[in-house]
């Protein structure tokens, strides 16, 4: 019995030791530290973001947003749930090779950008009013306004 549960042990313990390698290689290869903080080059570590930091790099939100600005929500663990989430699915998706030609935002992270939008022009959005009211869920800005972020 003592030798079945030795083995066991062993057995778990090179599970998880495998886990662990393959996590934090793929943590440093991935650069995921760099992740962690504000910085927009961090977006440009995946080859298939380089043409939305270039549109940033060229556009007027430049001088005033980081991508986490207009991709992540207010607060820091709502922030960095939403970083977790997007950069799990992110992996899986050019690991797997499963995504359009063209990114498409999904629906929640679609909300998170209105309301950096409605937020950061609030002044503009108040007086304007109709489809750009807080309260109006079925109005998006990016549609009309997409190509003011990345300039695509």
């Amino acid at each position: 019995m003592k030798h079945i549960q030795l083995s066991l042990s062993i057995f778990l313990a090179t599970i998880v030791g495998i886990i662990i390698g393959i996590g934090s290689y793929t943590f440093i290869y991935a650069k995921g530290y760099s992740y962690m903080t504000d910085n927009p080059a961090a977006c440009d570590n995946c080859h298939v973001m380089e043409g939305h930091f270039s549109g940033w790099m060229k556009g007027s939100h430049r001088s005033v947003a980081t991508c986490n600005d207009c991709h992540t929500p207010p607060g820091l663990i709502n922030k960095y749930l939403t970083k977790a989430s997007n950069g799990f699915w992110h992996s899986f998706a050019f690991t797997t090779d499963l995504f359009p030609d063209q990114i498409q935002i999904k629906q929640g992270n679609l909300e998170i950008t209105d309301g950096a939008c409605i937020k950061c022009h609030e002044e503009i959005t108040e007086t304007i009013g109709g489809g750009h009211s807080t309260s109006d869920k079925s109005k998006s800005c990016i549609p009309c306004h997409r190509s003011v972020g990345h300039m695509e």
